[in-house]
């Protein structure tokens, strides 16, 4: 037999285009390559009505395109033949045709079939087949497609370990309609359920079910869900299901920040999905697989926070009743390192990075700072330090009323004269001291990938109460963890570095402020210095080289305290805070055991 050249491209979409019916558009003495292109046409634009029509079997034929496309569905369908072998005089001959399922997604599936032509009585027909739809697809058979999922990619520290890894978790879910006795099945569930979480009760549980159908009574780590599985498994109205997600390896690991982090991989971390068709029998059992397109997993994220400092913040704070929370960064890079707070914090949201509380005389470095900055006063000028000064009427006192008479200022600073710092803030501008705080970080916004934060803010005080107020850090002075915390990464490196949490990532700021000269705060860390070896915080004199600052804030009606400590060793800042404290003392006690915690 002679092969047929295949059709131009324009032939053959002029005859994809046109009406096809009946017999085709050749009418009753249509050859087999018309019969063929015709069929293909139709099969091709979802007309299996007419398709059907050119076969032998169109009941049969109509069925199984029909259920195929049903099974795949495509968004299109094309096909076109490639050769049809001249029958002459013969009745009977073979087309191959070619043919691209696109199944979304960027999946297409392209391969070649053939099929036979028959010449009966009327017209050809193409004898029908389950082999002209696929040559590996038999009788009994149909085709399916299913998605290969690619494995989440893992979130990692600084150092390689993961931070945030694809766990499979189960959620419990509850149908009361299905229960039977529900008070008994929900009892039963509360039972075993509040291990987990103790939110989780009789009442939650019928509460959630009279809301929604299916209620999800809680979403387990799998290795959670096999202590508790031969309790609940059997519970009527009880049903499961399960995923993956990417979950800390501790479910107790930095519960503040992790959703933030998750929040902003997640269209990076689940990579190119596969996929794959196969051949299905009468029960859809699989049969053999045709084309698979192995998923491509994503690359492993990384942020600059340090598993090891996080772990070791989260100790420091775990005996605490308080809200406590600690952040850390790494000086030379601005890189964020831990964002820790303790449960009763945890409950208030993410106060270590957007609380606003008074700073107290942790303030102090912004003041010691802009009063040399400003040539008031040097490391080593007498300054006063009364029991108590008084300004505009306002008396203000140093803690418990101690007085030093006349010291140098670094002395006033290691033993946080309150007097001396109010003393200073009044001959200050309105703005001097606000201008520092931008300078150290506190005041500035940022954009950072991954994480919200406020740094605080110190307004210009017009007025002279306030401005004494703002020198010790009262008054109208905010900040939060994360702002003290930049602070004293910067009075320890010698410039604001904009602060990162994602590695490679860029942060953005409202702002670009001044640097602060060295020679305003290499005595500014000597002060610091000083609070630890003879001033507020000697208990800390065992961490060589830690340098810091205490402080104790009063608010609300002035008779209760927060208690801070910021400070930094080598290339590790970082500012501590106990919520109602009432001294700085919790502040140093979870700072000593932070510091051992690092090593």
């Amino acid at each position: 037999m002679r092969t047929l050249r295949r059709p131009t491209a324009l032939a053959a979409a002029l005859i994809v285009a046109l009406p096809l019916s009946g017999c085709g558009i050749f009418g009753e003495d249509s050859g087999p390559r018309d019969v063929a292109t015709q069929f293909v046409a139709a099969f091709a634009g979802g007309d299996g009505v007419t398709a059907a029509s050119h076969t032998d079997a169109p009941d049969s034929a109509k069925a199984l395109m029909d259920q195929v496309r049903e099974r795949l569905k495509p968004a299109t369908v094309q096909a076109s033949v490639i050769e049809v072998a001249e029958a002459g005089d013969a009745d009977q001959t073979t087309a191959r045709y070619s043919i691209t399922w696109d199944l979304g997604k960027g999946r297409n599936w392209t391969y070649e079939s053939a099929f036979e032509l028959r010449r009966g009585d009327d017209a050809w027909r193409v004898h029908w087949a389950p082999s002209v739809l696929h040559p590996k697809l038999s009788t009994g058979q149909s085709l399916a497609v299913q998605a290969l999922e690619s494995p989440l990619a893992p979130v990692l520290d600084r150092d390689g370990t993961p931070l945030l890894a694809p766990i499979r978790v189960i959620s419990v879910l509850f149908e009361k309609a299905k229960a039977g006795d529900a008070d008994a099945v929900a009892t039963t569930l509360a039972t075993a359920l509040s291990r987990f979480d103790k939110a989780i009760t009789k009442k939650s549980i019928l509460d959630g079910a009279a809301k929604a159908p299916a209620h999800t009574v809680v979403t387990l780590r799998e290795t959670d869900y096999a202590q508790v599985k031969t309790a609940i498994y059997e519970l009527p109205g009880v049903r499961f299901t399960s995923e993956t997600r990417l979950l800390a390896p501790d479910r107790t690991f930095a519960p503040a920040l992790v959703p933030t982090i998750r929040k902003q991989v997640e269209e990076v971390v689940s990579g190119k999905a596969g996929w794959r068709v196969h051949t299905v029998d009468s029960t859809g059992a699989e049969v053999e697989e045709l084309f698979a397109q192995d998923a491509e997993p994503a690359d492993a994220v990384r942020t600059v926070l340090s598993v090891k400092t996080q772990k070791a913040a989260e100790n420091a704070l775990k005996s605490e009743k308080n809200a406590a929370m600690l952040v850390a960064i790494q000086p030379s890079t601005g890189e964020v390192l831990a964002v820790a707070q303790n449960p009763a914090a945890d409950k208030q949201g993410q106060l270590a990075l957007t609380g606003r509380y008074p700073p107290g005389s942790t303030f102090k470095v912004v003041t010691a700072a802009a009063a040399i900055d400003s040539g008031l006063v040097k490391a080593d000028t007498k300054v006063g330090c009364p029991a108590t000064t008084t300004v505009d009427g306002r008396v203000i006192p140093n803690s418990n009323k101690f007085d030093k008479g006349t010291v140098p200022l670094h002395t006033a600073f290691a033993f946080s004269c309150n007097t001396t710092f109010a003393d200073l803030a009044v001959k200050m501008e309105p703005g001097t001291l606000t201008g520092m705080a931008a300078r150290l970080g506190v005041g500035v916004d940022f954009v950072i990938p991954g994480v919200t934060t406020i740094t605080g803010a110190v307004p210009p005080a017009e007025d002279v109460v306030e401005r004494a107020e703002d020198g010790f850090g009262q008054g109208k002075v905010v900040a939060s963890p994360f702002g003290m915390a930049l602070m004293t990464s910067t009075v320890a490196s010698g410039r604001m570095l904009p602060p990162t949490l994602m590695s490679g990532a860029s942060t953005e700021a409202n702002m670009t402020p001044e640097l602060v000269p060295d020679a305003v705060l290499a005595p500014v860390r000597q002060m610091m210095r000083e609070v630890i070896t003879g001033g507020t915080s000697t208990v800390l004199n065992r961490f060589d080289g830690l340098h810091g600052k205490t402080g104790t804030a009063q608010f609300g009606d002035g008779t209760r305290s927060h208690g801070w400590f910021v400070g930094f060793r080598g290339d590790l800042a970082f500012a501590v805070l106990v919520v109602d404290g009432g001294t700085s003392g919790r502040a140093v006690s979870a700072t000593g055991r932070f510091l051992d915690g690092v090593g």
